[in-house]
């Protein structure tokens, strides 16, 4: 099995963020176990770094960079949608399949093709009902509680 090669490797807490791109666009975002940064290669590797971090220490942060073109015409029609849900908000995979006229399965399987999480934030689509449902493509472990977490990270705190 080959093993990802990196551009650059950002911490989080309990889990990493691998970042693959090319001088132009960036590739993609990969959800990691813990492990130690890797120094940015690119200037793009060192932009998306800061941006990444920025939105870890602060949810509303809003991340822009140039993705390269990816997926199906429905995937990136899923992923547009996607893309406009606020921070510290969520919408069900029904809901996104009735506007779409599509299936919760197909919307699903979209979220897990996405390979820009937290640019494109499939983390805020949950199952019926406010249950997590799956994250990147895995039903538990570690992506599970990433979702969890990132969620929990966006949800606007509320003073008594």
């Amino acid at each position: 099995m080959n093993a990802q090669v990196y551009q650059a490797v950002v911490a989080a807490p309990g889990f990493a963020l691998g970042v693959t791109c090319n001088d132009d666009e960036l590739l993609g975002i990969d959800f990691l176990d813990a492990r130690p940064e890797q120094a940015p290669k690119s200037l793009l590797a060192k932009e998306t770094v800061r941006q990444l971090r920025a939105y870890l220490k602060d949810p509303a942060f809003a991340l822009g960079l140039p993705l390269a073109p990816a997926g199906t015409p429905f995937q990136r029609r899923v992923w547009a949608k996607i893309a406009l849900i606020p921070t510290g908000q969520t919408r069900s995979y029904g809901e996104l399949a009735r506007e779409l006229a599509s299936a919760p399965r197909a919307v699903g399987g979209a979220c897990g093709a996405n390979p820009y999480p937290l640019i494109v934030p499939c983390h805020r689509v949950i199952a019926a009902g406010g249950a997590l449902g799956g994250f990147s493509r895995d039903r538990g472990g570690l992506f599970l509680a990433i979702k969890r977490w990132l969620l929990e990270r966006e949800m606007p705190t509320v003073k008594a």
